[in-house]
């Protein structure tokens, strides 16, 4: 009977025409070859898993892809979800169907097809995405379509298909191809678009057309799900159910793989490149199986190593090189290219004490045993070997230690101290448990080996190629866990976490303790508690909370080391591991881990490794450097591999993206989307007339931004500042948000930046707005305030000129009152001077008349004496005497001389007044003036009689007739009218 290969079941598979024996082979494949899968890699890359409840929109995703701002967009059930690293968003379609293709042209177009409508995102003014539908461009009774299952973009031409119609979009225009029967497939390598029609094999599209592909007919019956590359001219075809095809030019050929039993049995919905050798491909119930070019199983990624579920719908590469898979039941992320990988030896996740790389397997001892591996060769990444953990039999329980010397491999357990070859176990002490190992001298074979265990110290002897059992070190029972030997001065060092360090002096054989000196805080060391001593760089280390101290035999004390100052100063170290190249790999009381870089090129380089942080295992760190390129740490769960190399020549281009910003309030409002946008195009910076203006209260704000470094998010900080606010940068802070709460008005421009573990700062994004003041305070108020105010200072300019006009008119109205008072006071004297003068006038006026009345009544009284005496002398001849004398006195009485001197006293006195008189009666004569002058100084008629040399008669008539010149009536006074003449 031939052999059943499973070769010959494939052949049989593919031979066979009959469903039910088909379904037989499946089933046989299935169920009677599954030891013939090959084996998975032992270890696996991060994986993070985003269920639904993180996402918030429907469990299953169809589809994957990225913009060239390195966001992620996925096809879901009930639209398309965005993610930036720490934000999700999700935008529906206008009839909310789910979306089950998504593609990204170069002009950042995000293209969509749902269920009977089809289009593309692309942000809006605001920078949030924006559905524009393409569905209008489409004839109206071509519209029913169904779903677009598949988008293919090429030089910005864009393929969407539906089971009826392939539709072509370019510069604005549409063209619909219908298939005979339906289109079962579309895609592209590179510029070339391939599809699948039902019963009609493959078609090329070229110059317009598509074109059958001669050869493909024998895929017919089966559905294609995703055309790879390759080779150079060579594509690769995944079928749902028929494994793979290559086509070389019109040579179809089927690829036979290791995995065609699960190929065959199971449906494959996707597939991608990982770089150039392997390829994923995505199944519903096999997880995700990961092939070279030659077909051999890399890797299986599956529920078991930390997927959400098997059925994977879609998958994809992104910029960084990580898988993302589009689950039936969430997103899956896993870090394919990481230079970090986990290695756990059974599903239970035991903690990790110890690894070691001993001919050909890897050994990890865990908190429950000890569990190896067998590697392939030529494996320079030990992670990439293949292989399956199996359990050391009979070797239960905590293995702290393990260790190759003299090329055995001795194990430190909890029940004391083995060793293990190809028979199994052999036991070296058993009487308490053992912690740690240290050889005599390096030199191999060494010849005796020190042990410390939980109560003393052991010594093993090396003889005849094999280690005998051990005897016990008298002289100290002391638990030590930490043990440094020197063979140099035969000591042995050793540090107990609360005790302090112990230096202890072995006799020349090693069975005895000379001597053992305890040294605490008195004795230089920073403190009594956690000190830990090791080896590095051929010097005794003493790791304390204070960074790294070293002894001086000289001072017997402990000192602050000056060699490893300049890489840890006073950084709390509790691990240190030298390397083959003489780095230092250390781990802090934080749980960091890092290594410093000793080498000439690098010297004093620090690495930290935050991604593993929290994951080491407390109390007893682990750290295997075996090669640069195979790091292995000790952790909560298994191991934590590091191909330091890898790690190290990994190029990293760190970006900041500004996601949302909000307005905060009773409804957050959104004004940023997350996008900038400039003439069509999506920019990596804010055009200026981009800058939103917002009202005064507005001026609540939130900012979300993220780094597109999915796979390191842990790895990375933020730092933020906003103009017109901050004096300077915030602290580096994992936060991805930032708040703004009650901004003044003003223009402002808020600023983030990134870094990373190793200190890779990016460039920052900006984004300016503007906060308008309140209509009182804004720059139109400003402009009528300053209106105002010109017109206020223009009125009380005003004002106050006119105040100064009436003060001056004030001060000239006092002065002129001052002055009128002067002038009067001046009148006043004068009136005062001039009526002193008429006064006195007067008086000698009046003196003067009444001296001329005197001198008229003397001479009256002269004349009357002589009249008596002439009468009787007329007798004795003195008549003509006395007739001489009448004559002169008539001529005294008659004389104008005292009239003169009257008239011009009179003149001085009453000035004008006769001008008056005259020019109311020029016809006065002398006589009448002087008669006038007389009643003007209120003389009697008798007194004027005697002064004119009348009678008083004739005084009357003399009135009588002045009053008739000057027309009087009676009943006015002579007296008065003469006063007023005068007053004229």
């Amino acid at each position: 009977m031939t052999k059943l290969t499973f070769k010959t079941i494939v052949n049989l598979y593919f031979s066979a025409s009959d469903l039910m024996v088909r379904i037989v082979l499946v089933f046989f494949l299935f169920t009677a070859s599954l030891n013939l899968i090959g084996q998975s890699q032992i270890a696996s890359p991060k994986i993070l898993n985003y269920s639904a409840d993180q996402y918030k929109s429907g469990i299953q995703n169809y589809a994957v892809t990225q913009d060239k701002q390195g966001i992620l967009y996925f096809g879901n059930k009930e639209g398309l979800l965005t993610f930036n690293g720490r934000y999700w968003n999700k935008f529906s379609l206008p009839n909310l169907t789910g979306i089950k293709s998504v593609k990204v042209d170069s002009k950042n177009r995000i293209y969509v097809g749902g269920e009977d409508e089809l289009g593309y995102f692309f942000p809006g003014k605001n920078g949030v995405l924006k559905y524009h539908s393409l569905l209008n461009l489409i004839p109206e009774k071509q519209r029913t379509m169904a779903h677009i299952w598949n988008i293919a973009i090429v030089r910005d031409e864009v393929f969407f298909r539906s089971l009826s119609c392939i539709i072509r979009y370019k510069e604005g225009a549409v063209n619909v191809y219908k298939p005979d029967f339906e289109w079962s497939f579309l895609g592209n390598v590179g510029n070339k678009v391939y599809a699948q029609s039902k019963d009609r094999g493959v078609f090329l599209f070229e110059n317009g057309v598509w074109k059958p592909i001669p050869g493909t007919s024998s895929l017919n019956g089966t559905t294609i799900t995703s055309v790879l590359s390759y080779s150079k001219d060579i594509v690769l075809f995944s079928t749902m159910k028929d494994g793979l095809f290559t086509l070389a030019g019109e040579k179809l050929t089927r690829k036979p793989t290791g995995l065609d039993k699960i190929l065959l049995a199971d449906r494959v919905y996707s597939g991608t490149n990982i770089g150039t050798d392997w390829i994923a491909l995505g199944t519903a119930s096999s997880g995700l199986l990961i092939l070279d070019k030659q077909g051999n199983l890399v890797q299986r990624y599956s529920y078991p190593e930390g997927l959400q579920n098997d059925n994977i719908r879609a998958t994809f590469v992104d910029s960084n090189g990580s898988l993302w898979l589009g689950l039936d039941d969430g997103i899956d992320m896993i870090a394919i290219n990481s230079a970090i990988k986990y290695i756990r030896p059974n599903r239970t996740n035991q903690v990790t004490f110890t690894t070691k790389v001993f001919n050909g397997r890897l050994y990890i001892g865990s908190s429950n045993g000890l569990y190896y591996t067998n590697l392939e060769s030529g494996k320079t990444d030990l992670s990439l070997s293949k292989g399956e953990f199996s359990k050391v039999p009979d070797l239960h329980g905590q293995i702290w230690n393990v260790e190759e010397i003299n090329n055995k491999l001795l194990v430190a357990h909890e029940g004391g101290l083995f060793n293990l070859n190809e028979k199994g176990i052999n036991s070296l002490y058993s009487k308490s448990g053992v912690w740690i190992l240290q050889p005599f001298s390096k030199v191999y074979p060494t010849q005796k080996v020190i042990a410390g265990a939980y109560s003393s110290l052991q010594l093993l002897n090396f003889e005849d190629g094999q280690f005998a059992p051990s005897t016990t070190v008298n002289g100290l029972n002391e638990s030590l866990r930490f043990l440094v030997y020197d063979d140099a001065t035969n000591i042995a060092w050793a540090s107990h976490p609360y005790h302090g360090i112990y230096k202890i002096q072995l006799s020349p054989d090693l069975r005895n303790v000379v001597k053992y000196t305890l040294y605490t805080q008195q004795d230089g060391l920073p403190s009594t508690l956690y000190n830990y001593v090791y080896r590095v760089h051929n010097r005794i280390a003493i790791a304390t909370e204070k960074g790294i101290y070293e002894y001086d035999e000289a001072s017997n004390r402990f000192v602050f080391s000056s060699f490893f100052k300049p890489y840890f100063n006073n950084i709390p170290v509790i691990y240190l591991k030298e390397d083959n190249d003489g780095n230092v790999w250390f781990v802090t009381r934080a749980k960091e881990v890092g290594v410093v870089e000793l080498t000439e090129e690098k010297k004093g380089q620090v690495t930290y490794f935050p991604e593993i942080k929290e994951k080491i295992v407390g109390g007893f760190e682990s750290i295997y450097p075996y090669n640069s390129s195979n790091i292995f740490i000790g952790a909560t769960k298994g191991v934590l591999h590091i191909n330091y190399d890898k790690f190290k020549q990994t190029k990293k281009e760190l970006g900041v993206l500004l996601g949302q910003v909000k307005i905060i309030g009773e409804k957050d409002s959104i004004i940023h989307g997350g996008y900038f946008t400039e003439q069509g195009s999506i920019v990596a910076r804010q055009a200026r007339k981009s800058i939103p203006s917002l009202s005064h209260d507005q001026n609540f704000l939130h900012f979300e931004f993220s780094s597109t470094f999915y796979n390191e998010q842990s790895n990375v900080e933020y730092s933020c500042f906003l103009e017109g606010i901050d004096k300077s940068w915030s602290p580096w802070s994992s936060k991805s948000e930032k708040d703004y709460t009650s901004l003044p008005a003003g223009k402002y421009t808020f600023k983030v930046k990134a870094r990373d573990n190793s200190g890779l700062e990016s460039d920052p994004v900006a984004y300016s707005f503007v906060i308008t003041p309140v209509w009182y305070r804004s720059l139109w108020s400003y402009i009528l305030y300053v209106f105002v105010f010109i017109f206020l200072i223009s009125r009380l300019l005003k004002w106050q000129q006119k105040k100064h006009i009436k003060a001056q008119e004030r001060l000239h109205y006092l002065n002129q009152l001052e002055r009128d008072k002067t002038e009067k006071e001046i009148i006043r004297l004068k009136n005062e001077k001039l009526e002193a003068d008429i006064d006195f006038k007067n008086r000698e006026l009046t003196n003067m008349v009444m001296h001329l009345v005197q001198r008229g009544k003397v001479i009256e009284k002269i004349k009357d004496e002589l009249a008596v005496v002439s009468k009787g002398s007329e007798n004795n001849g003195n008549s003509a005497n006395f007739k001489r004398l009448h004559r002169l006195i008539a001529d005294v009485e008659k004389g104008e001389k005292d009239w003169e001197q009257f008239n011009s006293h009179f003149n001085k006195v009453h000035s004008d007044f006769f001008k008056n008189l005259q020019k109311v009666c020029p016809e006065l004569t002398a006589n009448e003036l002087k008669l006038c002058a007389f009643i003007k100084m209120n003389l009697s008629t008798k007194e004027i009689a005697q002064l004119m040399n009348i009678t008083p008669k004739a005084v009357e008539v003399a009135r009588y007739r002045l009053r008739k010149k000057l027309n009087l009536n009676p009943e006015i006074n002579l007296y008065g009218y003469l006063v007023q003449i005068l007053e004229k």
